[in-house]
């Protein structure tokens, strides 16, 4: 089946190209049966509060039926989501997945005490616990990630004082929400044909990848003249989200907000510090990327509306579903039969949904519940884009394939810091495998830059974020007020720092910052980079050092959240709190470098 000129309906597209859902509870009145049945369980949810600390069993108990209950509550939400992203417009499945969301929001508050209960144990009657009953060894990791934090909780009249300003920390985020989704309008611009059309957040990636500059330069003036008609409000909105940072960590005994952030999954701070100098050090090779683009463009000057624009004529480069999983096979041989194994195991088994239709959520994802298989959601278009995001999602599936097998249902999910890593390490080895087997020129010039366009995207323009995050939240624990004028500045200083000599630096991309929503969930978007930089690391070992390379890869896939990330890393051989992996990847950027300009 080739990619329809028109979007089809749900019911005209071919079953082998539908993921099975039955697979994960057979039918929607099996699911009504398991939610009337999991409603009434959770209705006594609170029978063990205030009763943890009083024995090893009462705490293995609580924890026991916690997965227990967690575990169906898991399987109902996907189930009733992934109906729903089959067709948006579908009341039926509205109504189970809004149903499903609000009987976990009620187990999370019937809940709430295990945490801080788990916080009070004494830490040695804690390790008695453990000690002394085997059952609860299994939650030693989970346990002692609760239990680390304890000098950063507050007595329980503190904690429940801070518990209530919940109900508007948000508050922030939530107004660049509205200004950002609802609020703004854009005005409109000319299109490549010359027809008056209207500028929106979706549309403006388009159009800054439209060969026209023309139609570059007005989507870009336009959007940015429209963030700064509302730029003091934006600047406001920012700041107070950064104040909210700096209290929350100082109020719970942190030395800075980043670390407090990194805290969750016991990242050291050194590993922020160390991307952000080690691209700092490879700067020039950003610089010569921006030279060569100014060139392969063949302008006078290059502007920050040519960032996107392609440098390829399109290859037209068509791969259709079928051939597109037999690339990808064929590029993750590396993986060995085990890993193959399992990958046909999804491309055949009802785990992916495949074609675009009437009603169905856009994009691309891998989800799933830990008592079924993985699923993948495509919208498959046939070319090498599409080819890519097959391989990319089946990382993440893959990634929770091997979980799921091994780890207890405790263990099963991932960090974020190590959740991209799977996913992109496919991506490298199968660009690895089409720039071997690629002979045209024009294709070859087109992945090269592909690869090249991620590393911009990935690991140097999310860690300038990282950096812009690092220093404004520095700027107001120094106890300095944020304006739009001083953002904009440390902003235009990142740009000439990151683009250097040859872009012309705009003065509307000084405001780009107000308009990352990612910004408003602090220190996140690092872990992009991060991420990037070990799954580039990952793919060279599978490459150059085989089966020893792959045992270690495929036992990091295995151990889901059952260690701290930074450990899961270093068992996989990659060590992030190490500047080596950066090395390794700029490696690879250089080799890309000298591989397009050999190309032109």
């Amino acid at each position: 089946m080739s990619q329809s000129k028109h979007i089809l309906k749900r019911s005209d597209i071919d079953d082998k190209y539908k993921w099975k859902l039955e697979h994960l509870i057979e039918s929607d009145e099996k699911w009504e049966e398991i939610f009337n049945e999991i409603s009434s369980q959770i209705d006594t949810a609170d029978k063990f509060s205030g009763k943890l600390a009083l024995s090893s069993q009462n705490l293995y108990n609580c924890l026991k039926y916690n997965d227990d209950i967690c575990l169906v509550l898991d399987k109902l939400y996907v189930y009733s989501n992934m109906r729903l992203h089959q067709d948006s417009t579908n009341s039926f499945y509205q109504s189970q997945s809004n149903r499903a969301e609000m009987l976990v929001v009620k187990y999370m508050g019937k809940t709430a005490y295990i945490t801080p209960e788990i916080v009070s144990i004494p830490e040695e009657t804690l390790k008695k616990f453990i000690e002394e009953n085997d059952d609860l060894k299994m939650y030693s990791h989970f346990l002692d990630n609760i239990s680390r934090k304890k000098a950063h909780v507050l007595s329980p009249a503190e904690e429940a004082l801070l518990a209530k300003t919940g109900e508007f920390s948000n508050t922030a985020e939530d107004i660049f929400a509205m200004i950002n989704d609802a609020d703004i309008k854009f005005p409109e611009i000319k299109d490549e044909d010359g027809n008056i059309v209207p500028l929106t957040k979706g549309k403006y990636t388009s159009f800054m990848e439209s060969e026209n500059r023309e139609v570059r330069k007005a989507a870009f003036e336009a959007l940015y003249d429209t963030y700064l008609k509302q730029k003091n409000t934006l600047a406001t909105t920012y700041y107070s989200s950064v104040k909210r940072d700096v209290f929350y960590s100082s109020v719970r005994k942190y030395s800075s907000s980043i670390e407090s952030a990194l805290d969750d999954d016991k990242i050291p701070v050194s590993v922020y510090e160390n991307l952000v100098s080690s691209v700092h050090k490879y700067l020039p090779l950003m610089h010569r990327y921006v030279s060569l683009r100014k060139k392969i463009l063949g302008v006078d000057e290059l502007h920050m509306y040519d960032v996107y624009a392609p440098l390829v004529e399109d290859a037209d480069i068509k791969i259709n579903y079928e051939d597109a999983k037999k690339k990808v096979i064929e590029a993750l041989a590396p993986m060995g039969e085990e890993y193959i194994a399992g990958l046909k195991e999804g491309f055949e088994g009802g785990w992916i949904d495949v074609y675009e239709n009437e009603g169905k959520r856009g994009g691309a994802y891998s989800w799933g519940a830990y008592s079924g298989h993985p699923y993948v959601l495509l919208n498959q278009a046939d070319n090498i884009n599409s080819m890519f995001t097959i391989a990319h999602e089946m990382g993440h599936a893959m990634h929770s394939y091997y979980s799921w097998k091994k780890m207890p249902y405790v263990y099963s999910g991932h960090k974020i810091f190590v959740a991209e890593v799977a996913s992109t390490c496919n991506e490298a080895l199968l660009m690895e495998y089409m720039l071997k087997t690629t002979t045209d020129k024009k294709a070859r010039k087109y992945l090269i830059n592909y690869f090249l366009e991620q590393f911009k995207g990935t690991f140097f323009r999310q860690t300038m974020f990282a950096e812009f995050e690092k220093l404004t939240h520095e700027a107001v624990e120094r106890g300095e007020a944020l304006t739009c004028e001083s953002m904009c500045a440390m902003y235009r200083e990142l740009n000439k720092q990151y683009f250097g000599e040859d872009m012309v630096l705009d003065d509307r991309i000084d405001m780009e910052w107000a308009r990352i929503p990612h910004f408003y969930n602090a220190f996140y978007v690092y872990q992009y980079a991060t991420g990037y930089t070990a799954a580039i690391a990952l793919s060279r070992k599978i490459l150059n050092e085989g089966q020893s390379a792959v045992e270690k890869y495929t036992d990091f896939l295995s151990k889901g959240c059952s260690e701290y990330s930074i450990d899961l890393l270093k068992g996989a051989g990659v060590d992030m709190t190490t500047k080596e992996p950066f090395e390794q990847a700029m490696a690879v950027f250089k080799d890309l470098l000298d591989k397009l300009e050999a190309e032109i």
